[in-house]
């Protein structure tokens, strides 16, 4: 299990149009085979900074994802609407206070 964080960071007068967008496409990523789930933040004090957190089965499922036709229509979408280039990690937890571990 991998985790994916992607840092968005888009055009202020984007913000709204991006996150109406994905209100139409999150099912996507969430329901795509090997996601087990997507969250996206929002930066509370630079609302134009969004965070994308997900979770895969294997750097293979990500990579499935980031080759398909549904990637290949949302990306293309949003990328005008970055101010900054994406930051992205995939990583591997090696703590998680989170979690009931007992």
């Amino acid at each position: 299990m991998i985790t994916r964080i992607v840092k968005l960071e888009f055009n202020v007068d984007k913000v709204d149009d991006f996150l109406r967008f994905l209100d139409t496409v999150k099912h996507v990523v969430n329901e795509f085979p090997g996601c087990h789930g997507m969250k996206l933040y929002q930066d509370t004090n630079k609302p134009w900074i969004i965070i994308t957190y997900s979770h895969w089965e294997s750097q293979e499922h990500l990579n499935d994802y980031r080759n398909s036709e549904e990637f290949g229509s949302i990306w293309p979408k949003i990328k005008p609407w970055f101010s900054n280039k994406p930051e992205a990690w995939s990583v591997s937890a090696y703590f998680n206070g989170f979690e009931d571990n007992k």
